[in-house]
């Protein structure tokens, strides 16, 4: 049997607690640092906060730094903010997903999706061609959802027919 002088002893425990500490630390994705919107404090974000999913799709949600703030994926493939400007009416796409509004910004790469008729408004940033927007949208819509809607999106077949004004 090995028997250790308390010095001895002592440095290998501290040793084996430095490991142990490091490799916990590297089996944790860090923390994911997000602006948070102007009107992040607005208290109707919670219940949507709280909603959110654990996963989109293979993506696991992660901590943010910052309040009304959520992510998904390692390196993050999702970014959702709640309380950013409510959009008005647009000429962008808009689309509705288990009834939830959203207006769809197309970059290259990263698109904006903006829930709309909803206050405060959501917004989501993901890569297209790292996630699909229809799972992103299906999965965060029973959360967007606990937002109350107010308006809908109108489209250009809303448009026919309309009476004149004389």
């Amino acid at each position: 049997m090995l028997r250790f002088s308390r010095p001895v002893s002592a440095r290998l425990a501290l040793t084996l607690a430095a490991a142990a500490a490091g490799a916990a630390l590297t089996s944790c994705a860090p923390v994911v640092d997000v602006t948070p919107a102007k009107d992040a404090a607005n208290a109707a974000c919670a219940p949507m906060m709280l909603a959110l999913p654990d996963a989109i799709g293979d993506a696991k949600l992660r901590k943010t730094n910052a309040q009304a703030t959520a992510a998904w994926g390692d390196p993050s493939l999702v970014i959702l903010r709640c309380g950013v400007n409510v959009p008005g009416p647009t000429t962008d796409r808009c689309v509705s997903v288990n009834g939830v509004d959203w207006v769809i910004k197309e970059g290259n790469p990263v698109w904006t999706l903006t829930t709309f008729g909803r206050e405060p408004a959501t917004e989501i940033l993901m890569d297209p061609d790292k996630i699909s927007s229809a799972t992103v949208l299906a999965d965060l819509s029973a959360a967007a959802q606990k937002i109350t809607a107010t308006r809908k999106c109108v489209g250009q077949e809303d448009l026919q027919n309309l009476p004149t004004s004389k």
